[in-house]
């Protein structure tokens, strides 16, 4: 992840299809679903900006801080649902993930003219709490490994009461409950794995 600005470019590509997916979910989805997919789509398109390698475009300190306030209010719209449990409860990690990721990235891209870049190779002067990184970390490890697992052949003949009325899949993490539910995980998925990538650079 250090340094290479090819992985910033396949990071933002992944997350920007995987916005772009969950907007064509609002289509067809029913009104839940179309909640649950804008706020996918917005953690889908603020994780392809943040991973534009820095080498090609270098956000203003100001930036950060839109960020942090975007994705604090996206936090506070997920916090009454959350307290349902299910797919909301990531909805609320992922949006905390991304304030925190901004705020910790706030002085590495004020103090070095713009030298460290969240998803492509962040220095590690970057203001990440380790403890707390760490926790973001595991969870995004056993997240991954949860959809990972659902995209399996076996995982797709669960049985129709397993999903449960918040919308959680095998493991508790929360299938997709469209049409086409294998996409909507592999699109989960692929935000897991950036999230992932992005919490190693700080």
């Amino acid at each position: 992840m250090h340094g290479g600005a090819s992985t910033g470019w396949l990071l933002m590509v992944l997350c920007a299809v995987s916005g772009a997916y969950c907007l064509l979910r609002t289509r067809t989805a029913t009104p839940r679903e179309r909640r649950t997919a804008r706020s996918e789509a917005l953690m889908g398109f603020g994780m392809a900006a943040m991973a534009v390698p820095a080498a090609v475009l270098s956000p203003p300190g100001w930036a950060w801080a839109v960020y942090a306030v975007l994705f604090g209010a996206a936090a506070l719209r997920a916090l009454r649902p959350a307290l349902r449990g299910g797919h909301h409860l990531h909805h609320l990690v992922g949006s905390l993930a991304m304030v925190y990721m901004a705020v910790a990235m706030a002085p590495a891209m004020t103090g070095n003219g713009g030298g460290g870049h969240a998803g492509h190779g962040a220095t590690a002067g970057a203001g990440g709490i380790p403890v707390l990184t760490g926790v973001l970390l595991v969870y995004y490890a056993f997240y991954v490994l949860g959809s990972a697992g659902r995209l399996l052949p076996g995982a797709a003949v669960a049985p129709a009461g397993s999903a449960g009325a918040g919308g959680r899949g095998p493991g508790g993490f929360g299938g997709g409950t469209d049409g086409r539910p294998e996409l909507t995980t592999a699109c989960r998925l692929t935000m897991g794995i950036g999230m992932f990538a992005m919490l190693l650079t700080l």
